[in-house]
């Protein structure tokens, strides 16, 4: 028997991705500091998983989206997508890798045309796909919109006439549509009723067994990464903190950072004690992170080391990895 190339398991590597943006001030606007949105980020996807980017609004995370989107060009370090750099593709270069890549955004409401039914929003995917008969691509668009929990009719209503739910199905239906291998999921339930998130998180569990699709899943929510996700990264201020599987993570978790997020769950089960804990510690976050480690001043652990020296990554199990020097 042949034995299996790892990298051919990976859809995705990024390898020390950087993303800085200019901080200016006074009157002549000169660039006073550099806000590190994405800080020597590293991860990578195997065909068929899905990983989990967490942490607080502005750590970074959609900025890491826009980057593998090719939206935003990296300062620095490497986009593989199987097997091929497209770090430094231009425009013309990225477009048969289009389809392949697509996103369900987070807004369900701003994500679609208004001015268009959902039938043309989707259509637009299948004429990408190449397929000039208008008979097949309406049987096509019935297959997709049933495949996401929609009935066919649907394809000749407007975006207004569903809630937000229903828009969200039709938004993984487009991104659907041009038949990707990786799909981004920029907080596609952040905006929705908890009995609908179960609802499309269910949904987009359900799609990749049936299709094999690999997410690349963006929350803040860590209850609902831990049931869609196999490996986790956590992150905060432009790098990722901690790494690990999904049962690794919340069975141990060892970055204070990551305690602190798992605390701030609610608890089903009142009364019941937890050994989590959160830093008392809760200082005013700068976009500028500080000399030394990221987390100084809301960690409880922080000493003269951490304000001095960058923290590296620590292996501290099979697959799991922690960017602080306290956590082994």
């Amino acid at each position: 028997m042949a034995s299996v190339n790892r990298d051919d398991q990976i859809i995705l590597r990024v390898e020390k991705l950087k993303k800085y943006f200019p901080v200016r001030r006074g009157f002549l606007q000169r660039i006073a500091a550099w806000d590190k949105a994405v800080d020597n980020v590293s991860f990578e996807i195997q065909r068929g998983t899905t990983l989990g980017l967490v942490g607080e609004s502005g750590c970074g995370k959609t900025t890491v989206a826009r980057l593998i989107l090719k939206l935003l060009e990296p300062d620095e370090g490497k986009i593989i997508f199987r097997g091929t750099d497209i770090s430094n593709f231009t425009e013309k270069d990225m477009k048969p890798y289009r389809q392949d890549i697509q996103i369900v955004f987070q807004d369900p409401y701003g994500s679609l045309n208004p001015r268009m039914t959902v039938g043309l929003s989707i259509e637009e995917g299948l004429r990408i796909l190449g397929i000039k008969s208008a008979h097949k691509r309406k049987e096509r668009l019935e297959n997709l919109l049933q495949m996401v929990g929609m009935s066919p009719e649907s394809a000749d209503r407007y975006p207004h006439e569903f809630s937000g739910g229903q828009r969200q199905r039709i938004g993984i239906a487009r991104a659907l549509s041009v038949e990707p291998s990786l799909v981004i999921c920029d907080e596609p339930v952040s905006a929705l009723d908890v009995s609908i998130q179960a609802q499309i998180i269910n949904l987009l569990k359900d799609l990749q067994d049936r299709l094999g699709l690999s997410y690349l899943f963006i929350s803040h929510d860590l209850n609902v990464v831990g049931y869609l996700c196999n490996t986790i990264a956590v992150m905060y201020k432009g790098g990722i903190m901690e790494f690990a599987p999904a049962e690794q993570l919340f069975e141990d978790p060892r970055h204070p950072y990551t305690i602190s997020l798992l605390a701030a769950i609610p608890d089903p089960e009142p009364g019941k004690t937890t050994v989590l804990h959160r830093p008392e510690v809760d200082l005013p976050d700068s976009p500028i992170p500080p000399s030394g480690c990221n987390f100084q001043g809301r960690c409880t652990l922080e000493e003269a080391r951490c304000r001095e020296e960058r923290t590296t990554f620590a292996q501290v199990g099979e697959e799991h990895f922690v960017r602080c020097w306290k956590a082994t």
